[in-house]
């Protein structure tokens, strides 16, 4: 490696991390951190000038990608000696050019790191690689060839068992900064959904063994976390070696359901919420194993995406708006007021006005406790990127808004039927203290005493505003990782 003589190299001794994207993003952000201090580097802000700074990237989205390239020109401008290494989603993006391009101009010391790789051991390869450059730095024969930017590569992965295909990251010991912890519990999606670039940068489908997932949670627990969020690319796929459910064997157990009951009884985790789920995915055994465990939040997300069956076979889902409508009403009987939260995209090419209205009549009849709206942009490398006819910016910004509006409409009916009622927060920010109830909402915590980060408090919903005026401590906080 070269090293240009005009740069003043010091030992690396900290670090800094900027994270785009999704729980999955957030989780692999926490491995990242949690092997750098292993390493003996210190977590600092970017303002505090680190030797190594990681940039973890997003790309389900054009903003999000545009968002990932961002950060990496900005981390560099802040700190131009700085390593700077580039990881996630955008990183993992085949034949990649325009990233490539872009980033040929940002100085040498810059590396991406794609899902593909080894990704631990390339991060200790690497920071040796810099101690040892820089240790390297009075030698008198230094080379002035720029160091070249490019992937560091592995031999292709075509079995899905091959040992190189399993995470090579530990198990976390504690979620920096949050009182409520995610826990990765599988990776990988090999779906067509025809907006989703996810399948070419994560293709390998793989679940992390149940003890392994118990051992996790148990540590996550100690360190004071009353509230686990199962995620991953596609949850619904826990124990399967594809998310194709054509595919799946029907005499097969559901994996994630047994997960569940065992998950439940880690003593002391308070919640367990799951990220995401799909219509298909809301069996009778998992309906089962909410009804049995009083830590299972009555919370489920179902990403509806469109209210059109027109719309829906385009994106080529793997539901109709039929069996989406039936496995609401199934969670709806089975469960108390449980919250329904979900995703919509708007704009999706083809999406006609009446296509929209159907969207909005489905929203209102299920009544969402929350909505994410997404507005359509195309996403170079997949399919509704050539599709037409394309829905105009002006409109897709219109139909955004209606369903904004509509979303703060349907999140206060939904908070309403509690108003008087007893109900949990987990205290997550301070001044003035705050947290989310079981059903997710946020709830604002008037208290005349001082609370931490991380107290699971209980009181009266006093009105609309999400407000509890009372409260009783129910546990002792411990906010080690707060």
């Amino acid at each position: 490696m070269s090293i240009p003589e005009s740069i003043n190299y010091t030992i690396m001794k900290t670090f800094a991390i900027e994270t785009l994207g999704c729980k999955v993003n957030q989780y692999e952000t926490q491995q990242i951190r949690q092997l750098l201090e292993e390493q003996g580097l210190e977590l600092v802000t970017t303002d505090d000038r680190p030797e190594l700074l990681v940039i973890n990237t997003c790309c389900v989205t054009h903003t999000a990608s545009a968002k990932s390239r961002q950060a990496i020109r900005r981390a560099r401008k802040l700190n131009p000696t700085a390593a700077l290494f580039v990881s996630g989603c955008l990183a993992s993006v085949p034949n990649n050019s325009l990233l490539n391009n872009e980033l040929a101009g940002l100085g040498r010391d810059l590396h991406l790191i794609g899902h593909q790789d080894n990704l631990a051991d390339k991060l200790i390869q690497l920071i040796a690689q810099q101690k040892t450059a820089r240790s390297r730095l009075s030698a008198p024969q230094l080379s002035k060839k720029p160091i070249s930017i490019k992937a560091i590569n592995t031999p292709k992965i075509k079995d899905k068992n091959d040992p190189r295909a399993q995470p090579t990251l530990g198990l976390l010991r504690c979620f920096k900064g949050q009182t409520r912890a995610f826990l990765k519990i599988q990776d990988g999606c090999d779906g067509a959904c025809s907006y989703c670039i996810i399948p070419h940068v994560r293709p390998n489908i793989r679940s992390k063994p149940i003890e392994l997932v118990l051992k996790e949670a148990e540590t996550l627990v100690q360190a004071g976390h009353k509230e686990i969020v199962l995620t991953g690319i596609f949850i619904g796929a826990y124990g399967q070696n594809t998310v194709k459910r054509k595919n799946w064997s029907q005499s097969q157990p559901n994996q994630l359901a047994q997960l569940l009951l065992k998950i439940a009884d880690v003593p002391g985790l308070s919640r367990i919420r799951l990220s995401s789920l799909e219509p298909g995915d809301v069996t009778d055994e998992l309906l089962d194993a909410y009804a049995r465990c009083s830590n299972l939040t009555p919370h489920l997300h179902l990403p509806l995406q469109s209210g059109s069956e027109r719309i829906l076979a385009r994106m080529q889902r793997q539901y109709t708006v039929a069996q989406f409508t039936r496995a609401v009403a199934k969670i709806k009987h089975s469960l108390d007021r449980p919250a329904i939260t979900t995703d919509i995209i708007v704009g999706f090419p083809g999406e006609t006005d009446a296509d929209f209205a159907q969207s909005l009549a489905i929203a209102k009849d299920i009544g969402f406790a929350k909505m994410h709206v997404f507005r359509f942009s195309q996403r170079a490398g997949t399919a509704a990127a050539k599709m037409q006819p394309v829905v105009p910016s002006k409109v897709i910004k219109e139909r955004s808004m209606i369903l904004h509006n509509l979303d703060k409409q349907l999140q206060a009916r939904f908070r309403s039927q509690f108003i008087g009622e007893k109900i949990t927060v987990i205290i997550e920010r301070q001044n003035p203290p705050s947290g989310r109830s079981k059903r997710y909402f946020e709830v604002e915590v008037n208290s005349a005493q001082p609370l931490k980060k991380g107290q699971l408090v209980c009181g009266i919903l006093a009105d609309n505003a999400c407000q509890i005026h009372s409260f009783a401590e129910k546990e002792s906080p411990n906010p080690t990782c707060s």
